[in-house]
């Protein structure tokens, strides 16, 4: 009984076509004239992070012939638009592929982003990625009176049956258009800062107060910076419970499978950090360490910043979130008999200093503030993507990656699949069902007729 992907199917016409393009060197071109055309491929994966490379390895151990496109470097993100710092947010025995482990790293360490890199490097030569880097996509159609997609780009064309979108959440620095330019102030978003020596002198306000924001502004009050820190809404998990980290707790507890953000906080950010070892984000500790916080950042008016009355408010809800992780870890090991050592003092929250929180307005020349650091997050860009597959709001129609437009797929969104999807492992289980949806449909076109047997 033939099956799906079988190899025993016999291959039409119109999918043999594709066929051979595993070998991203070799170029099948049309001269017209001078010039150079059309390369063919069977799926093209535009993006070399983690996406494309968990992508890539999930086409290739079926077979399927594949190109990855990356405008920059693979991992460009982790080696230039991050700062020098910067750790993952998860233990290395967590925040990896499946088939290669930190080699090099504890099971409970954190590695930095210079080895998230390398550590993909490695990936890509394992799995012999077919990565092409230096090359932007400037714009994906899809092909009249045939299937598939043109994707220009600039080096040259590629036309392939599959398009995967594989560029990831951050692709475009998000600031909101709040304060114009200062002369006196430099204004930079958390992509673009690299550490304390490179800001010029003087206080600095950081706007943002998840795991970018918190982690910068703990840096700079550490080198001796005047800091203010505003805290917007907020998920604040523990770092660590009864000896175990909370990416361990969200897999026991079933909350990595989560299939959609809980109402309202679908843009939520979530303080935590793997600095300095791995520790539970407590902004408490960030007052008492000298770093004033303040409420949201709202507007500007008269060279003064103004914030939202909303600090208290929002510290309580990120405790509550805190104290309600806590309380069913507990219950999983009362329900599971699990031996974990107690830990009543992680419930005992002290008083929160507001001190800051008086503050409703921030002189930015009385205060000394020469740098305002944007910890504000990302928009998509998919201008190059020209395809029925985007909503009234340009964002990505698409059901676990699989997209309104037959034959583009999307990975490495947040909430692609479930709460893991934008996690490197996360990603990688996201991949596989992407290729497999390929491989199926592949299936289907490939199908021709049985020839009716013969009379006698």
């Amino acid at each position: 009984m033939l099956g799906f992907g079988n190899p025993g199917w016999t291959l039409s016409a119109a999918s043999s076509a594709w066929s051979g393009a595993q070998d991203v060197s070799r170029k099948s071109t049309i001269m017209i004239g001078e010039q150079m055309s059309t390369e063919s491929v069977q799926v093209l994966i535009v993006g070399g992070g983690q996406a494309g490379l968990a992508m890539s390895e999930h086409l290739g151990a079926r077979g399927i012939g594949h190109l990855i496109l990356e405008r920059g470097r693979l991992a460009e993100r982790w080696r230039t638009e991050r700062w020098d710092s910067l750790v993952a947010n998860g233990p290395a025995w967590h925040d990896r592929f499946p088939g290669l482990e930190f080699s090099d790293l504890g099971a409970d360490d954190f590695a930095g982003k210079d080895r998230i890199a390398e550590y993909f490097e490695q990936y890509a030569q394992m799995i012999g990625a077919p990565i092409r880097s230096g090359v932007e996509v400037t714009s994906v159609r899809r092909l009249e009176r045939r299937a598939g997609f043109r994707a220009q780009t600039t080096d040259g064309t590629v036309e392939a049956r599959y398009v995967v979108a594989a560029t990831g959440p951050f692709q475009v620095p998000s600031i909101p258009p709040i304060v114009p330019d200062q002369p006196e102030v430099l204004q930079l978003h958390s992509s673009r800062y690299r550490n304390p020596t490179e800001l010029p002198d003087g206080a600095v306000l950081v706007v943002g107060a998840g795991s970018s924001g918190v982690q910068i502004a703990d840096e700079l009050n550490r080198s001796g910076r005047r800091v203010y820190l505003s805290v917007g809404p907020h998920d604040r998990p523990p770092r660590r419970y009864r000896g175990r980290d909370f990416v361990w707790w969200l897999g026991v507890l079933g909350k990595w499978d989560a299939a959609a953000p809980p109402q309202g906080a679908e843009h939520v950010t979530i303080a935590v950090s793997g600095a300095y070892g791995g520790r539970t984000i407590d902004f408490r500790e960030l007052a008492a360490g000298g770093v004033t916080l303040v409420g949201s950042t709202t507007t500007f008016a008269d060279g003064s910043v103004h914030f939202a009355g909303d600090l208290a408010a929002n510290i309580a809800q990120g405790d509550a979130n805190y104290l309600s992780l806590l309380e069913e870890a507990d219950a999983y090991v009362e329900q599971t008999g699990i031996e974990l050592p107690p830990e009543p003092e992680a419930h005992q929250l002290g008083e929160m200093p507001l001190d800051g929180g008086a503050l409703s307005a921030l002189r930015l020349d009385a205060a000394d503030v020469s740098t305002i650091i944007w910890a504000t997050g990302f928009t998509q860009d998919y201008s190059w993507l020209q395809v029925e597959a985007f909503d009234a709001d340009g964002r990505p129609r698409h059901h676990r990656g699989v997209s309104s437009e037959p034959g583009v797929y999307f990975l490495g969104l947040p909430w692609l699949a479930n709460r893991g999807s934008s996690f490197i492992w996360g990603v990688w289980h996201d991949a596989r069902h992407l290729a497999e949806h390929i491989a199926i449909r592949d299936g289907y076109l490939a199908y021709e007729r049985p020839s009716a047997p013969a009379r006698v």
